[in-house]
């Protein structure tokens, strides 16, 4: 069994993917980050950056105690090596996949996710800020499309834990002001994820965990006001 602590954003997607994929039972520990559980003491025991996902696994393959993990990517990687699957095992083959799951936690999530915050949650529009995360978004996706011009998934022909990473965060295209009908390879890619069964059941969670995913002025002051002080 994994707890998974939890909450609708693309990076809490990702692990509900490939959860859903995998056939792995867990149990889903909400974190409400608008209302600063991310700052419980018992949370930052398993995730000391305060941010979600975080895991923990009940029943770790060398039969000892229960393993805490943070890090979206880190989850990922570790789940599929302890399922053996949807991260190949042989040297070249996880090497693709490596490097583009990287290439999201390093690139693609905080370019959008500084896109996400300057056109819609930043007090007053800074023109130079949101044309700067706007154009890079658009420029990762270029990326990413030319990527997908001739394989069906980021890594070859097998869906990998490189495809989750990096769909929860072209699933708010719209609010990034990109326009999927520039990047048709992309486009089919995105389309052939959301229609898996995996992908609409752990979309479908997601509904049933927030069921108004707005972000009200309070939260906007715990989700973007934070300092070192926040840990306590």
């Amino acid at each position: 069994m994994i707890d998974l602590y939890y909450w609708t954003t693309p990076n809490g997607h990702k692990v509900t993917m490939f959860l859903e994929e995998a056939g792995i039972a867990y149990n889903i520990i909400p974190v409400h980050i608008g209302k600063g559980e991310q700052f419980a003491p018992e949370f930052l025991a398993i995730a000391p950056n305060n941010r979600i996902p975080a895991i923990v696994d009940q029943a770790p393959q060398d039969g000892g105690a229960a393993i805490p993990l943070f890090e979206s990517g880190a989850i990922l990687q570790y789940l599929a090596e302890k399922s053996g699957q949807f991260l190949p095992s042989d040297v070249r083959g996880r090497a693709e996949v490596m490097q583009w799951l990287f290439w999201q936690m390093g690139g693609l999530g905080p370019m959008a996710g500084q896109n996400h915050h300057f056109v819609q949650y930043a007090p007053e529009p800074i023109e130079y800020a949101i044309n700067r995360y706007v154009n890079e978004t658009n420029r990762l996706y270029g990326v990413l499309d030319k990527r997908l011009a001739d394989r069906a998934y980021v890594a070859g022909d097998t869906y990998t834990i490189a495809d989750m990473a990096i769909y929860p965060w072209i699933v708010p295209h719209r609010r990034q002001r990109q326009d999927l009908a520039e990047f048709p390879h992309l486009a089919r890619w995105f389309a052939d994820i959301a229609a898996r069964p995996a992908t609409v059941r752990a979309y479908a969670r997601a509904a049933e965990i927030n069921v108004q995913p707005t972000v009200s002025g309070d939260a906007k002051s715990v989700l973007f006001g934070q300092t070192a002080k926040s840990l306590g």
